[in-house]
């Protein structure tokens, strides 16, 4: 049985249906390292179950011609005996889902490649204007505005303004620097990486579209959360308060930032642990999802 129109169906409920239904949902914000999982778990099911029914869609098209033709002689219209060329329908079977495997890794490695760059320069000129502290163990910058901001990656820096210093008490300057040490150390920069790739493929796609989005705020969510582990809400709060304003140059990760607001007002409201069962469900989504694709592509045997 061709698989196509299953897989077909499939990918077209992940793309489009799948995130609305992630949106409509609050637990996200509850479970942020989850939900991020599930984000990056539902773009590799639908990257997969893409290439699978373009190969799906290719590779019968030999046997379909061959069906079409027997109907239409048995219905006494003669249309010859002409036949596709195998050759083709197997360089288009291969090829089809090898572009769309080829694109995503090459956008990926493009994505990597220039965020880094961006951020070795950046780097370069944030060693030559400002100075170390190692107290801090980050680089302080001249900047009058409250501020302070990541560069993850090889020889990683955590960067802050003077005026933040000046301005933040001594647990608010913890908490910003454990909030931008998780970026760091959960390497953060490769997740923001792999959904820009993914939506510069499939830009069309509602699917590419938010989790692009939603990564980066849940990605926040989740260093907020590390801060969380050894400092107040209160601090944390009042410290993204004070940075609200500050602009992250291209390739930092910052406390600050677009989403300061949201992540205040969960900071701030109460706190709602995830129920077991969501954590269960979740969990189970990111291994299963991505693996659905090839169950429809090969079914196992009923008998």
């Amino acid at each position: 049985m061709n698989a196509a129109p299953a897989l077909v169906g499939y990918t077209a409920a992940v793309g489009f249906l799948a995130p609305r239904l992630m949106l409509r949902g609050s637990w996200q914000h509850r479970a942020p390292a989850l939900a991020a999982a599930v984000w990056h778990a539902l773009a590799v099911s639908f990257s997969i179950g893409a290439a699978l029914a373009a190969y799906s869609l290719a590779v019968p098209a030999e046997h379909l011609h061959a069906g079409l033709v027997g109907l239409l002689h048995t219905c006494g219209v003669d249309v010859g005996t002409a036949q596709p060329d195998p050759d083709t329908a197997d360089r288009l079977a291969v090829g089809a889902p090898a572009a769309i495997g080829i694109a995503l890794v090459a956008s990926f490695a493009f994505h990597v490649l220039r965020a880094r760059r961006v951020r070795t320069e950046h780097r370069d000129a944030v060693d030559l204007v400002g100075r170390h502290s190692a107290r801090l163990s980050a680089t302080v910058l001249p900047y009058d505005v409250p501020a302070a901001y990541c560069l993850p990656g090889r020889d990683p820096r955590i960067v802050i303004s003077d005026a933040a210093v000046r301005e933040l008490t001594p647990e608010q300057l913890a908490a910003v620097l454990e909030h931008e040490q998780a970026h760091i150390v959960g390497r953060h920069h490769l997740f923001l990486a792999a959904v820009e790739a993914f939506y510069s493929v499939f830009r069309w796609l509602p699917l590419a579209r938010h989790a692009r989005e939603q990564t980066a705020l849940l990605l926040e969510m989740i260093a907020d959360d590390r801060a969380l582990r050894s400092h107040s809400h209160e601090v944390l709060a009042t410290a993204m308060y004070e940075m609200a304003s500050a602009r992250t140059p291209k390739g930092a990760l910052a406390a600050g930032g677009q989403n300061v607001l949201i992540r205040l007002q969960r900071v701030l409201g109460p706190r709602k642990a995830p129920h077991p069962a969501l954590w269960g469900s979740a969990a189970a989504a990111v291994v299963t999802v991505p693996l659905l694709p090839l169950l429809l592509a090969c079914p196992p045997g009923l008998g």
